[in-house]
Order: structure tokens, then C-alpha cells, then sequence
């Protein structure tokens, strides 16, 4: 067996994986600092997160559309084309910075649906208002975030995203709360604005933070980031979207079918609820391992494709689905034989205890073909195909996932003597839509590489 695309792939993927759990480390100190304040802005965190978490994701999608272009460049040897792509993003950014905050300026439409008490709505709007002021830093941090994973170069994602949850960490407990020790009183207690407000200021310095070492750092100096400037190049933003859109659709239809999946779970109780909500931050957590390793996939496919390198690039996927494959399989075995503990860590209450334990089972058994379908959609990235995966990703998560668990949850099959299985069914469901996901996106692969 050849070492070296094994080597190369965990040295790039390592850093990955620690800035992905840093990302979501965030979302949990909004959680914890945000819960200790009141049920209000808890509420309007719950609600406006999940609005601004799906939108960034599926925006932040189209701009990872520049890792697979860059990786090609840098395979060429070709420092102008990776320098021309990365000011073409710089405009994408603009482009879809603006209609994002438009949508987060106006969410009326989207916070209709959640109906709720108009002064939590007040709350949602405000959190939203905050977060879009930094939505251009947002995506211009991920565009930082795509170049340095093109380029192989992933150390400096770690630590800046180690700096922003650190920063997170220690700003948001002052922003949020208010607590008066005898006459002083330490904090500004602005509620859920609170952890917007940190979230933005640290998205600013985080992006500028990305420009700097792009300016400074001798990693990026062939792109002369400093001595070159391209206006709008209409083919070049043009290729990008065709690359981009459909790669950002597909990140919106797994981040939706888990958002309305949690919806329809609300009504069967507070503690299904509950229970629901401590498998899928689990299922979130080990997520961030394929995802990590399909992201170094794509970047190191698409510099051997880049190179004209075919046999290599087969490699590189090759190990993709090895390292992915052994090491979510580890980790479903650990989430299966601590599942007690796991669930107890996630709740106090003995009822979503049992609902957890119950509910990982279909956690742990979906890991392998989560990994499988992970690396496969980023390896057909570093070959630029990224259309027909959205075709499968939107069948599987939504028509099978999402449609079929509601049907299992809340109706059951009949005629094959199905009874109604309640959250199980979603996640019955979510087991079935992956393992189509990994058998579509592992054939279609196949298909590309033996037909480049």
C-alpha cells in the first residue's frame, strides 16, 4: 500500500478537524451563556440561529466552490490563475454577502413561521440585524478558509479559529449577562444581542486577521495578494457560481433536513425533544472527522487533477475513504458501547435519557456510509462535479430522509405492517438517505475517474 497519500492527506486534515470543532464550540458557548440568561433569549437563539446557520452554510458552500479551483492552479504550477481566482472571490463575497443580509435585514417571512411571541420576534430580529453586519467578514473568512485548504496549507485555519472560540468564549459572558456584585455591576446584560454582537466583532478580526497572513505570510507570496488587483472578470465569477451554487445548495439541503426534522420532533414532547437535540449534537460533533477529511480530498484531488496527475488523484480519494472509513467506524463502535454515559453527559433527566440511547443506535450505524458519501461529494469537487451530487444529496436527505421519516414517525407503513415509530422514524429514516447518498456519490465517482 503507498504511505505518502496517506501522509499527505492526515497532515492536511488534522488542522481541519481541530478549526471545524472550534467552529461548533462556538455555537455551544452561545447555548450555555445564552441559557443561563432567560427563556426569551434562548428562545430567539434557538430560532435565529437556526435561520442564520442555514443560510451561511449554504452561502459559504458557493464560496468553497474557490478550494477545488485553487487546488487546480497550484497542481498547474499556475500562480496567476490561483491570484486571479482568489480577487474573483473577493467579489463572490460581495455579491453574496449582499443578498444574505438582505434576507437577514427582512426575515419577517422566515420568522413567521416559528410564530412567535412578538417580544421574542423582536429579539430574533435584532440577533439577525447584528449577525448580518458581519456576514461580508463571515464569508470573507471562508474565502481565506478555501484558498488555504487549495493550497494545502491548513495550519493557520486552526489556530485563527482557536483564537475566535477563545475570544468567543471569554466576550460573550460579558456582552450577555449582567450580574451586580455589591454595588458593581460586571457586564452588560444585552441578552442574545449580546452574543451576536461578540459573534460580529470576532468575525472582523478573525477576517481581517486571514487578509494579514495572506499579505505577510511567504506561503501566499506567489499570489502577490498586494501587488495584484483584477476588476469583476464575468467567466471567471461565472464559473465559480457553476462550480459553487449547487455545492452550497447541497450544504442547505442537510443543514434544512435536520432543522425541519427537529421541527416536526417538537411535537411529540418536550423530552423526545430533548433527547433528539443531544443525538444530533452528538451526530455534529463526529461529523466534523469525514468532513475534515473530505475537505483535504478535495483539495489534494484537485491538485493532482490540476497537475494532470490522474493515477494520483485516485490515490487521494482512495485514502480519503480509508482514513474516513476507519476512523468513523471507530467512532461509531465508542458512540455505541458509551451510549449510556453519552446520554447521561447530555441531559440529567432519566426520560431523554432513554430517547437518546434509543436514537443513537441509528447514529452509530450510519457512520460508515457518512463517511463513504462525505468524501465522495468532496472528491467530485476536486474534479469540479458538483451538480449531479446535488441531484442525489436532494433525494436522499430530503425525499427519503426528510418525507420518508415523516411518514415512519408519524404514520408508519401499514401495508408492511409498520406501526408509527415517533423520532426513531426520522432517524430510520436519516439511515437509509445516507447509505443511498454513499452508493450514488461512490458510483458516480467511480464513473468520473474511469472515464477522465
Amino acid at each position: 500500500m503507498k504511505r505518502a497519500p496517506y501522509i499527505r492527506l492526515a497532515r492536511l486534515a488534522w488542522p481541519v478537524l481541530i478549526a471545524q470543532l472550534a467552529t461548533i464550540g462556538m455555537m455551544a458557548i452561545d447555548t450555555v451563556v445564552v441559557g443561563r440568561s432567560n427563556t426569551d433569549n434562548l428562545a430567539a437563539l434557538a430560532v435565529g440561529a437556526s435561520i442564520y446557520v442555514s443560510l451561511a452554510l449554504a452561502l459559504s458552500g458557493v464560496v468553497q466552490a474557490l478550494l477545488p479551483g485553487i487546488a487546480r492552479a497550484v497542481g498547474r504550477q499556475d500562480d496567476q490563475e490561483a491570484g486571479h481566482l482568489m480577487y474573483q472571490a473577493v467579489w463572490l463575497v460581495l455579491l453574496l454577502a449582499l443578498f444574505g443580509d438582505l434576507i437577514l435585514c427582512f426575515p419577517g417571512w422566515l420568522i413567521a413561521f416559528a410564530e412567535l411571541p412578538p417580544h421574542v420576534e423582536a429579539l430574533t430580529r435584532t440577533y439577525l440585524f447584528i449577525l448580518a453586519c458581519s456576514l461580508p467578514a463571515s464569508l470573507g473568512y471562508r474565502a481565506f478558509h478555501a484558498i488555504a485548504g487549495g493550497m494545502g496549507k491548513t495550519r493557520p485555519l486552526m489556530w485563527l479559529s482557536l483564537g475566535q472560540t477563545t475570544g468567543h468564549a471569554l466576550l460573550a459572558p460579558v456582552l450577555v449577562d449582567s450580574v451586580l456584585i455589591g454595588s458593581v455591576s460586571l457586564g452588560l446584560g444585552l441578552g442574545v444581542a449580546g452574543a451576536a454582537l461578540s459573534q460580529a466583532l470576532l468575525a472582523w478580526l478573525i477576517c481581517g486577521a486571514g487578509v494579514l497572513v495572506l499579505l505577510k505570510s511567504a506561503v501566499y507570496r506567489p499570489l502577490r495578494v498586494a501587488a495584484r488587483f483584477a476588476p469583476p472578470d464575468p467567466a471567471a465569477l461565472r464559473h465559480l457560481l457553476r462550480v459553487g451554487l449547487p455545492m452550497g445548495l447541497s450544504y442547505f439541503v442537510e443543514i434544512t433536513a435536520f432543522t425541519l426534522m427537529a421541527i416536526f420532533i417538537a411535537r411529540l414532547g418536550p423530552e423526545v425533544l430533548a433527547g433528539h437535540r443531544v443525538v444530533a449534537n452528538l451526530s455534529a460533533m463526529v461529523y466534523m472527522f469525514p468532513l475534515s477529511i473530505g475537505t483535504a480530498t478535495a483539495a489534494l484531488v484537485g491538485q493532482s487533477a490540476g497537475a494532470g496527475r490522474e493515477p494520483e488523484a485516485r490515490d487521494m480519494a482512495k485514502a480519503g475513504f480509508w482514513i474516513a472509513g476507519v476512523g468513523s467506524g471507530i467512532l461509531a463502535m465508542l458512540l455505541w458501547q458509551f451510549r449510556d454515559s453519552l446520554a447521561w453527559l447530555g441531559s440529567p433527566d432519566p426520560a431523554v435519557q432513554g430517547v437518546a440511547i434509543g436514537l443513537l443506535a441509528y447514529v452509530a450505524g450510519y457512520q460508515l456510509f457518512d463517511a463513504a458519501q462525505t468524501v465522495a461529494a468532496f472528491a467530485l469537487r476536486g474534479y469540479h462535479v458538483t451538480l449531479l451530487p446535488l441531484g442525489i444529496h436532494l433525494t436522499a436527505f430530503w425525499v427519503i430522509g426528510l418525507f420518508g421519516g415523516y411518514l415512519l414517525a408519524f404514520d408508519g407503513l401499514p401495508l408492511m405492517g409498520i406501526t408509527p415509530m415517533g423520532a426513531a422514524g426520522f432517524w430510520c429514516a436519516a439511515l437509509g438517505a445516507t447509505i443511498l447518498a454513499a452508493i450514488g456519490l461512490v458510483t458516480l465517482l467511480h464513473w468520473v475517474q474511469r472515464n477522465r
